[in-house]
């Protein structure tokens, strides 16, 4: 394992995260304040409580999560669709690092500054309201394994994508409606059982669940079946970045 070259594409994007402190720190982190600040006043001030927890803190995990999801795709899609637009990539794959040391280099970058974010946004939050962690190694767990699936999948948008039109559409389109209606500032139960099965289709559900229940011990779905979606998603995310390794898909044309 070459880790020089690992710590070289590391650091360089960790670097690119302070150059632009604003926009990748601030202004998530600042946005996400916003949202808990008017839904925790708006609508906390009419719904007191959800299934024993106050809607202040309830909102919290799921505003943690959706703030991860959206960061670790746009991070990392970002930090390898510009080496595609500056054709810097070709020095990339010419250099002695195998794919699986690239991916490790820019997928542990975005999902440690989505962490970082996540962190900073719990932080805030705790100050605001009472918070409590019941099971802080699973959502530590979550927390993880979260920031890397979708830090895959935004390294697999970031191959696919051919300008900047592209890149965003995924995380506007798809990754930015399924969080909101994953549940991130309700409760499932709250909806009529037909919009209860609906919702059940959303994969981000199952993600803000057992989020939710690390801190709670409050769910809309079991933990276990949470656990076992994040679990096949980030497997999935793995095969599709083989496949896209093995036949140069995007990469070398």
């Amino acid at each position: 394992m070459n880790w020089h070259g690992i710590r070289a594409i590391y650091l360089y994007e960790m670097a690119r995260m302070k150059r632009t402190l604003f926009q990748s720190i601030v202004s998530p982190v600042l946005s996400t304040s916003l949202y808990f600040v008017v839904f925790g006043s708006a609508i906390g001030s009419r719904i007191q409580e959800v299934e024993g927890v106050s809607y202040g803190a309830f909102i919290v995990p799921g505003l943690i999560m959706m703030s991860l999801l959206t960061q670790s795709v746009s991070n990392a899609s970002f930090a390898i669709f510009f080496p595609k637009f500056s054709g810097t990539i070709y020095e990339l794959l010419s250099a002695p690092v195998s794919p699986l040391e690239l991916i490790i280099g820019y997928v542990g970058a975005a999902a440690t500054k989505s962490v970082f974010i996540g962190t900073i946004i719990l932080a805030t939050a705790a100050l605001l309201v009472d918070l409590r962690v019941e099971h802080p190694v699973w959502m530590v767990l979550f927390l993880l394994l979260t920031a890397i699936s979708f830090s895959l999948l935004g390294f697999i948008i970031g191959i696919w994508a051919d300008n900047f039109e592209k890149l965003q559409l995924v995380p506007l389109l798809v990754i930015t409606p399924l969080a909101f209606l994953g549940g991130t500032f309700y409760s499932i139960h709250m909806l009529t059982p037909f919009w209860q099965s609906v919702s059940l289709a959303n994969p981000v559900l199952y993600l803000v669940s057992g989020f939710r229940w690390a801190f709670f011990e409050v769910a809309d779905v079991n933990v276990a079946v949470s656990l076992a979606m994040i679990a096949g998603f980030l497997a999935l995310c793995i095969a599709l970045v083989a496949w896209i390794f093995r036949t140069g898909y995007r990469i070398r044309s």
